[in-house]
């Protein structure tokens, strides 16, 4: 059993950041819509803040970031802090404490910060890209929805390991965009993250860290403990819906841009369909080929 001595210490820290007002967490309600199973719908009831608006916000909160919401320092180099805008609490930000670009490589040392932090608090880690990807802000983090051993980490993460043969056929798939999926292979130590994301560069035809200056194309990054998924985007929103690494996760978020009908007519596999780059080669029988 982890310790979730992160997680504690992010929940405690929120206290004090809601106390000075340093928090603003976003209210929002679940839209029953069985038809949209397995994604999950919430629907925005706070203002839509800044980072989802058209241009986002031009300062960069990291540098420096705000010491009401800083959680730990994991290891030299990187700081675990509380998202201002968090839609459940305790989510945290992974960042360098140093200038690096989101649209760079991750790097070993981004990989050993994270696997400091996940072997001690599970849940779903996220990373967008750039903007094409759904990133707000242009300084290096990774996000973490901390969750309960047992718990699953997100809405498609059963059909992530359907894919992987570890459940029968999957209900939805092979997904008609590039994207690949992996095992992990050591959920214990997380020394398998740099791999994984080196492969999936390469396999995605997203570049090659070491040899290309930079990601070729704009990508999204997820992984628990049991599966680690890269898809390749193409751009950022459709059908007003704002549509990052959480989108392939199967979160859902309505703002007051967003069209519900498109989406009831067309479903959210074609929601993520129209920001994913198409097919590029079927890969380990899990992608759809070209």
């Amino acid at each position: 059993m982890r310790a979730e001595q992160y997680w504690r210490q992010a929940l405690a820290v929120s206290e004090r950041a809601l106390a000075a007002r340093a928090l603003v967490p976003l209210a929002t309600e679940v839209v029953e819509q069985p038809a949209l199973a397995p994604f999950q719908l919430r629907r925005l009831l706070s203002r839509t803040p800044k980072h989802l608006r058209a241009g986002g916000p031009k300062p960069n909160p990291f540098l420096p970031w705000e010491p009401a919401l800083e959680v730990a320092r994991p290891r030299p180099g990187h700081v675990l802090l509380l998202n201002k805008f968090p839609v459940q609490p305790g989510h945290v930000l992974l960042i360098t404490d140093h200038w690096a670009p989101q649209a760079g490589w991750l790097d070993a040392h981004d990989w050993a910060a994270a696997a400091c932090i996940a072997r001690d608090t599970g849940g779903l880690w996220f990373f967008n890209s750039c903007a094409a990807a759904g990133a707000s802000q242009p300084h290096r983090h990774l996000q973490l929805l901390p969750r309960a051993a047992g718990e699953a980490s997100c809405p498609l993460a059963a059909t992530f390991l359907q894919l992987l043969g570890e459940q029968g056929p999957p209900a939805a798939g092979p997904f008609p965009w590039a994207f690949q999926l992996s095992r992990r292979t050591d959920h214990e130590l997380h020394s398998d993250l740099p791999g994984l994301y080196a492969a999936h560069m390469e396999l995605l035809q997203l570049g090659v860290p070491g040899r290309d200056r930079q990601p070729l194309e704009p990508y999204n990054v997820l992984f628990d403990d049991q599966w680690f998924l890269t898809v390749r985007r193409t751009r950022e929103h459709a059908a007003g819906f704002s549509i990052n690494a959480l989108g392939f996760a199967g979160f859902l978020l309505q703002t007051e841009h967003s069209d519900l009908a498109w989406l009831g007519q067309h479903g959210p596999w074609a929601l993520l369909q129209a920001v994913a780059a198409p097919p590029v080669q079927c890969f380990h029988g899990c992608e759809s080929a070209a």
